[in-house]
C-alpha cells in the first residue's frame, strides 16, 4: 500500500483512495473524511424549530406523503428539505436503500423481521419498523455476505 499527501493551497481539497475492495478500513477512512469535511450533519426541521442532525443519529430516512423525513435514535421525525436521491448522494456508505422510498443506516439496524404475510421489515434500534422490498433485501443480503 502506498500513501501520498500533496499540499497545494491553490486547489480544492480532495481525498482519493484506490483500493481493491471495500473493507472496514475504507469505511473508517470514509467516515473520518466525511466528518472532517463538515459533511457529517444535515439541517432538519420540526414544527417549531430546526436543528443540525448528525448522520450517526439518523436511523432511517423515508418519504411520507411526498415529504422526506429523518427518524432519529429517539424515534422522532424531522423534516428534510432534500429529496431522497439527493440525500443518497450526500450520505455515507452506511446508508442503504431498503425500498423505493426509504434509506436505512445499517449501523442502526437492529434486525430484519419476517411478517406473518411473508414480507420482511427492517427493525431499527429505536423501535421504528420499515418495509424492505424483495429486490433491496436481495442486495442487502449480498452486501452483508461480502463482509
Amino acid at each position: 500500500m502506498k500513501f501520498t499527501l500533496i499540499i497545494d493551497q491553490g486547489r480544492d481539497e480532495e481525498v482519493v483512495a484506490t483500493v481493491h475492495e471495500r473493507t472496514a478500513l475504507t469505511d473508517e477512512i470514509e467516515a473520518l473524511v466525511m466528518k472532517y469535511a463538515g459533511a457529517d450533519r444535515i439541517l432538519a426541521y420540526t414544527e417549531n424549530d430546526m436543528k443540525m442532525l448528525a448522520f450517526s443519529d439518523i436511523e432511517c430516512i423515508t418519504v411520507l406523503d411526498g415529504k422526506t423525513y429523518a427518524i432519529d435514535s429517539r424515534n422522532q421525525r424531522y423534516r428534510l428539505k432534500q429529496r431522497l436521491y439527493e440525500l443518497e448522494a450526500l450520505l455515507p456508505s452506511s446508508f442503504i436503500r431498503i425500498n423505493k422510498s426509504s434509506l436505512a443506516n445499517e449501523n442502526r439496524l437492529d434486525r430484519f423481521a419476517v411478517t406473518y404475510a411473508g414480507s420482511v421489515d427492517a427493525v431499527f434500534k429505536c423501535g421504528y419498523r420499515e418495509y424492505v422490498s424483495r429486490r433491496c433485501f436481495a442486495q442487502i443480503k449480498r452486501r452483508f455476505d461480502a463482509k
